[in-house]
């Protein structure tokens, strides 16, 4: 904590002296009087008052600082490397130099990739911690930028492996389709995996896709266009 002793000929000069160095008005600082001074006797000069300024450090939540002191990246980065300490979790996050077009937006967003080993836990059955990961760190950025900010969080660049495999199924589905002029139903996938295959084949001139059934049984039929 930054801080400054400064004396004068009374206590009240000697903050405002100290005000001046540390270029802050009074209601950012902590004062202590060490001394109120003392006057001389018979012309001598007596004791200076002195006091200790103490700068106050702003307290953020969850020792996160506000997001108008970084941009969404750097704010995203920290809350998630907070999030991870506090689960004692031995990871850092790289911000990647490419975006994505996520399944949930088709804007591009940041992607916050988690590196470390055994980092499992994390992704979860059929990667739903990582989304549910993923959306608290959304849902504090949002809180503090009072917006919403898409970002995606990442493990071990699973979410893009991920992708890109669900992309390739979609593909070669579609194929087999056309081929036997015949529907064919993907395996029950949660909602955000059912997005990138219907966005996978959403400009395919043939077929076209549609989801069926309810809660974990829900998955994408491919079926060919009338």
């Amino acid at each position: 904590m930054k801080k400054v002793e400064t004396s004068a000929k009374t206590v009240e000069e000697a903050i405002k002296l100290g005000l001046n160095q540390l270029n802050v008005s009074r209601n950012e600082v902590e004062i202590e009087v060490l001394s109120e001074g003392r006057h001389g006797l018979l012309g001598l000069r007596g004791e200076d008052a002195r006091v200790c300024l103490r700068l106050i450090e702003p307290e953020y939540e969850d020792d996160i600082a506000p997001g108008n002191q970084m941009d969404a990246s750097d704010l995203a980065q920290n809350i998630l490397e907070t999030l991870l300490d506090k689960m004692d979790i031995e990871a850092y996050v790289d911000i990647l130099p490419e975006k994505m077009v996520t399944d949930e937006e088709s804007q591009p967003s940041t992607v916050l990739n988690i590196v470390g080993e055994d980092l499992g836990i994390l992704i979860g059955r059929k990667g739903q911690t990582l989304i549910s990961l993923q959306q608290v760190v959304r849902l504090m950025i949002s809180h503090q930028l009072g917006r919403f900010e898409p970002v995606v969080v990442d493990v071990n660049g699973y979410r893009q492996r991920r992708l890109s495999s669900l992309q390739t199924l979609a593909w070669r589905t579609a194929e087999q389709v056309k081929l036997r002029r015949m529907p064919f139903s993907l395996e029950p996938m949660p909602a955000y995996e059912r997005r990138i295959i219907h966005l996978a084949l959403a400009e395919d001139e043939e077929v076209t896709t549609q989801s069926v059934g309810f809660g974990e049984s829900r998955k994408v039929v491919v079926v060919l266009k009338e």
